[in-house]
């Protein structure tokens, strides 16, 4: 079974940068695309930004610009670069990527969630 495990969330003041990672761990697979989302309180999940297998990118138009998307294939992790930090980023932060596990075919998985609030 794979697992997504995340980690790099915390507080920060505003303007202030975090970097999340985001490490899959398992037997014989392989990772298709993978991105993060965020849920606010009171409201519903949103993708933030995508990576696909090839390295092509896209985000949020309120990210664009502060968050970078990066992945390293050897390692099977995504990384989630988080510049000038705004309170309206505050939310947990979730890792989802699309696996082919050998034998059993593609699937959807999703991490734990990780805290990142946004306060002075």
């Amino acid at each position: 079974q794979v697992q997504l495990v995340e980690s790099g969330g915390g507080l920060v003041q505003p303007g202030g940068s975090l970097r999340l990672s985001c490490a899959a761990s398992g037997n014989r697979f392989t990772i298709n695309a993978m991105c993060w989302y965020r849920q606010a309180p009171g409201k519903q999940r949103e993708l933030v930004a995508g990576i696909s297998s090839g390295g092509s990118t896209n985000y949020a138009n309120s990210v664009k610009g502060r968050f970078t998307i990066t992945r390293d294939n050897a390692k099977n992790t995504a990384y989630l670069q988080m510049n000038n930090l705004k309170p309206e980023d505050t939310a947990v932060y979730y890792c989802y990527a699309q696996i082919l596990e050998y034998g059993l075919g593609y699937g959807d998985y999703w991490g734990q969630g990780t805290q990142v609030t946004v306060s002075s």
